[in-house]
């Protein structure tokens, strides 16, 4: 007989599709169980603590994104919603052996498109996706890349359908953001709840920082013990400067800007006090575009004049490669079942989302009878702009985002309205909990090998019903477990983090946890 729901979740509604939490019939899904029964010995008034407490250590901390172009203000702290998303041993493994066969599978494109296009003599890709693309840049084919790999940190979005499978909605192969936010987030859950942390065996995330660095270590073109790695960004007015800073301070390398580098001598230099340093590996935070205004945009100050010649001589390690922009343009991802068969005679583990290109001009006149039931995309945008999701649009929207369409057909793409899966969150207003939307962006690691950290950047739809999970739409995130295997004994993140401060810390004149 299903165990009762514990107090907090009595009147969860639980919609139709798959709620992660909660089966059909509405019992509690046993992953969850523990945790809930947790939260409802809390008590609302011990709960809205453990919020305020939440809440003062991301204002302590500084972890803020930005918005652009709204009254309001850019810059505010990063929604967190307490309830963690827990997936099974099981769950993960399949979701692992899928990002890894994704990542080899988009790495080998990219050497490919970059080297012999075998890929695109076979048709397997028409040629003008990629050759006629804005994101290709022929300036780079034929550089030599350390272990094959050309997207080095690869963030891959994954839904979950009514079904409760998993499918990947789309591949970021340039320079994912939101990494920052998961460990952020495994730290605040780890202060705010250390003891129900304690009660799972949650696999750690706190050593993403270093799996990183060795990635960029093993980009080095100089066999030393210590290669010297930077992390490049457009400064501080830049929507992801927070996690720039944050990835740099844990990695233990210096912050720069374009400025602080120059080229000399054939060599990647760092501008120091003590003079000047040779540069090993820039894990860059600008576009291509910016990158060098000597081969890229004539106008930009945000790059270093000279690098791309470097990086061809292969004298300065890149992360991520030039030219990664086409491996997660939408129009190429509608190929990727393809490129997984070409590349490594398999089958996709973790299938697309269906794709309609308006490139096609039958496949056009469908998309554009059919707008107010699918979602459209533009196929460079990210982050929540440049679509229409048209069953949530009026006539007039979706009038003239139809024209432009119409205009530049090649620049967009097609899906059905997928019902991403819902996750119980706390709405303050109501103070009650609801099913609102969630994706899941894991990290994988390209360099010598293949590294991918557990779990992820869960982001939800803090408004419930929407689809719209970027923090820059008004979306959030949730700490991300991803539970051992029977057997496996995972480190104790719930431990004191590395300032020395214990699990149970908080910041002055907040009480911390005593009784989870």
């Amino acid at each position: 007989m299903p165990a009762p729901r514990p107090e907090p979740f009595r009147d969860y509604a639980v919609p139709a599709g798959y709620d992660e939490a909660f089966d059909a019939a509405g019992n509690v899904r046993p992953a969850y169980l523990d945790a809930f029964q947790r939260f409802g010995a809390y008590g609302l008034r011990e709960f809205q603590r453990r919020l305020h407490l939440i809440e003062l250590i991301f204002r302590n901390q500084g972890i803020t994104f930005t918005v652009y172009g709204d009254a309001a203000g850019t810059e505010r702290s990063f929604p967190f919603d307490p309830v963690p998303r827990i997936l099974e041993a099981t769950v993960w493994a399949h979701l692992e052996a899928g990002l890894r066969q994704r990542a080899t599978a988009l790495n080998r494109f990219l050497a490919d498109v970059y080297g012999p296009q075998e890929v695109l003599e076979d048709g397997v890709v028409p040629p003008e996706l990629v050759l006629r693309n804005g994101a290709y840049r022929p300036q780079v084919r034929g550089t030599p890349m350390p272990h094959g790999a050309f997207t080095h940190v690869l963030g891959t979005d994954l839904i979950r359908d009514g079904d409760g499978r998993f499918m990947v909605l789309e591949d970021n192969a340039r320079s994912p953001s939101g990494v920052s936010y998961m460990l952020a987030n495994r730290g605040v859950m780890a202060r705010a709840f250390p003891k129900m942390m304690a009660a799972h065996p949650v696999r750690p995330v706190r050593h993403y920082p270093s799996e990183l660095l060795e990635t960029l270590h093993s980009l080095s073109p100089r066999d030393v013990p210590e290669p010297v790695v930077v992390v490049l960004t457009p400064g501080p007015y830049n929507s992801a400067y927070f996690e720039h800073a944050y990835l740099a301070q844990q990695m233990g390398v210096e912050l720069v800007e374009g400025r602080d580098l120059f080229v000399d001598e054939g060599r990647v230099w760092m501008r120091t006090t003590r003079g000047r340093r040779q540069v090993d590996v820039v894990y860059r935070r600008i576009d291509d575009d910016f990158l060098d205004p000597t081969v890229f945009r004539a106008d930009s100050t945000l790059g270093v004049p000279g690098i791309v010649d470097v990086y061809r001589a292969g004298r300065v390690g890149l992360a991520n490669a030039i030219g990664t922009g086409i491996a997660d343009d939408k129009a190429i991802y509608a190929y990727v079942p393809a490129l997984i068969r070409y590349y490594l005679n398999e089958e996709a583990l973790l299938p697309n989302v269906e794709t309609l290109r308006c490139a096609d001009p039958d496949v056009l006149e469908h998309v554009v009878a059919h707008a107010d039931e699918l979602v459209i995309k533009e196929v460079a945008g990210s982050g929540g702009y440049g679509m229409l999701i048209g069953p949530e649009s009026d006539a007039k929207g979706r009038a003239a985002f139809v024209k432009q369409v119409r205009a530049n057909p090649s620049n967009y793409i097609a899906q059905p309205v997928i019902q991403l899966s819902t996750h119980p969150t706390f709405d303050p207003a109501r103070q009650a909990f609801d099913p609102c939307h969630v994706d899941l962006r894991p990290y994988v690691l390209v360099g010598d090998q293949i590294r991918i950290v557990p779990g992820g950047l869960t982001r939800v739809a803090l408004k419930r019903g929407s689809l719209v999970v970027n923090s820059s739409q008004g979306g959030g995130s949730k700490d991300t477990w991803v539970l051992a295997a029977p057997g496996e004994r995972p480190s104790d993140e719930g431990g004191p983090p590395p300032n020395g401060d214990g699990p149970g810390w908080a910041p002055p004149g907040v009480v911390a946890e005593e009784g989870s």
